[in-house]
C-alpha cells in the first residue's frame, strides 16, 4: 500500500510527497491584483507540500470577484507570480496556479467597475463583501454565444502566462460555484444555445476550456477541480440523475487529454466520485471538504485505502508551514486564526512557527 509520505509522478512532475496544499483564498494582493514580497515567503514556507495549488487567480479583469485576489493577465502580476515561482523552486517544491474566473460571485467594486458575466442573468443568493461592506451579488450579463470563446481564451492565455512565470502548470477551477462550475449547474445555467439545456451542453464550455489549455501548455500542465452536488453560492446540483449524467458528460470529454490529476471536493467513496475517477483514468487528488479539518489520520487512510493518489489540505497549511514534517514526525499541530484569514499583512499569514527540524527549510526526513 502506497504511503502517505511517499514520492508520486503526477503529470510529468514527481512530488516528494503525496500531501498538496489546497488552494485557499489569501487576500493578499495588491489593487493591481500583483504578488507581494509577502506572497512569495508564504509559500516558500510551505514548499516541502508535494504540491502546492494556490490560491485562485483571474484570468482577466472582468474574472475577478473579491478584493486583493491576484490575476495572471498584466505582466505585472506574471513578474509577481515569477518570484513566487523560484522562491518555490529553490526549495525543492512544485506549485501550479488555480485559474478562477468568479463568474456572478463577483461586485464591480471589487474590480474597477468591470462588468460581471456569467452563464445566464441570474444573480446568487447572498451578499458578496467589497470595500464599502457587504453588498447583494449583482445581476450578471448573460454571455453571448459568440463571446464564449473569447472567455476560453483568457483561460488559455493565463494558462501561457502561468508558464512563462516559471509555475509549474495550472489547475481550472470548475467548483464551489464559480463561472466553470455556474455552466454545470442547471440552477445558474438556463442557457437555450449550445451550451445549455442538458448535460452535455452544460458540461461542453468546461471541456472547450480544458481543451483550449491543454493545447496552449501541453495537457501534463493541467490539473482540474470538480465539486459535484455541493450545492455553493446557488450552484444548485440536487438531481442525482442529471448530475452525474453532466459529470460523466465532462469528464469523457477531458479524459482523452491526459491531464496531470483530477481533484474533487467530497466523499471519494460516494458512487458518482468513484465512478468519475474511473472514466479519468489519472491521478486523484481528494479534498474532504470543509468540516472536519482533514488531519494526518484522514490524509494516510485515504492513502493507504487506494481512495487518493494525493490529499488536499487546507487549513492546516495555513497554520502549519512545516506540516509535512510535523506529520511525519507526529508533532502537535498549531490552530489556524480564522480571523486573519483574508486580508491584512503578515500576521496570519508568514508568522506562524516551525517546530524541531521544521524549523530550517528543506525536504522533510525519511520516516
Amino acid at each position: 500500500m502506497p504511503d502517505l509520505f511517499e514520492p508520486v509522478t503526477v503529470g510529468t512532475w514527481t512530488l516528494d510527497n503525496r500531501i498538496a496544499m489546497a488552494p485557499m483564498t489569501r487576500n493578499r494582493a495588491g489593487t493591481a491584483g500583483v504578488p507581494r514580497d509577502i506572497t512569495a515567503t508564504y509559500y516558500r514556507q510551505r514548499a516541502t507540500a508535494g504540491l502546492i495549488i494556490t490560491e485562485g487567480v483571474q484570468p482577466s479583469a472582468a474574472g475577478q470577484g473579491y478584493l486583493n485576489t491576484p490575476g495572471l493577465h498584466t505582466s505585472r502580476q506574471i513578474e509577481g507570480w515569477r518570484r513566487v515561482a523560484d522562491a518555490v523552486h529553490e526549495e525543492g517544491g512544485r506549485i501550479v496556479a488555480q485559474i478562477m474566473h468568479t463568474g456572478r460571485i463577483a461586485h464591480p467594486d471589487n474590480k474597477d467597475g468591470h462588468e460581471t458575466v456569467a452563464p445566464s442573468a441570474v444573480a446568487a443568493p447572498g451578499e458578496i463583501f467589497t470595500a464599502r461592506g457587504l453588498k447583494p451579488h449583482p445581476v450578471p450579463r448573460a454571455l453571448e454565444t459568440a463571446e464564449v470563446a473569447s472567455v476560453i481564451g483568457e483561460y488559455a492565455h493565463a494558462a501561457r502566462s502561468a508558464v512563462e512565470a516559471g509555475l509549474d502548470g495550472v489547475e481550472l477551477h470548475s467548483a464551489n460555484g464559480y463561472l466553470l462550475h455556474q455552466f454545470l449547474a442547471p440552477s445558474s445555467n438556463r442557457r437555450t444555445d449550445a451550451y445549455g439545456g442538458s448535460a452535455t451542453a452544460r458540461a461542453r464550455f468546461v471541456i472547450e476550456v480544458a481543451h483550449a489549455v491543454a493545447e496552449a501548455i501541453g495537457g501534463e500542465r493541467v490539473g482540474i477541480r470538480i465539486s459535484p452536488a455541493a450545492n455553493l453560492h446557488g450552484a444548485v446540483e440536487d438531481d442525482p440523475a442529471e448530475t452525474a449524467a453532466t459529470y460523466g458528460a465532462l469528464i469523457d470529454g477531458i479524459a482523452p487529454l491526459g491531464l496531470a490529476y483530477l481533484h474533487t471536493i467530497g466523499d471519494p467513496s460516494s458512487l458518482l466520485l468513484a465512478d468519475l475517477r474511473t472514466r479519468f483514468g489519472g491521478p486523484l487528488i481528494v479534498n474532504d471538504g470543509w468540516e472536519p479539518v482533514t488531519d494526518e489520520k484522514t490524509a494516510r487512510r485515504r492513502v493507504r485505502s487506494g481512495q487518493a493518489d494525493l490529499v488536499a489540505v487546507g487549513r492546516a497549511f495555513i497554520a502549519n508551514p512545516d506540516l509535512v514534517w510535523r506529520w511525519q514526525n507526529h508533532a502537535p499541530v498549531n490552530e489556524a486564526d480564522s480571523a486573519t484569514f483574508y486580508g491584512g499583512d503578515t500576521r496570519g499569514y508568514t508568522d506562524y512557527p516551525r517546530a524541531g527540524r521544521g524549523a530550517t527549510a528543506g525536504r522533510p526526513s525519511a520516516s
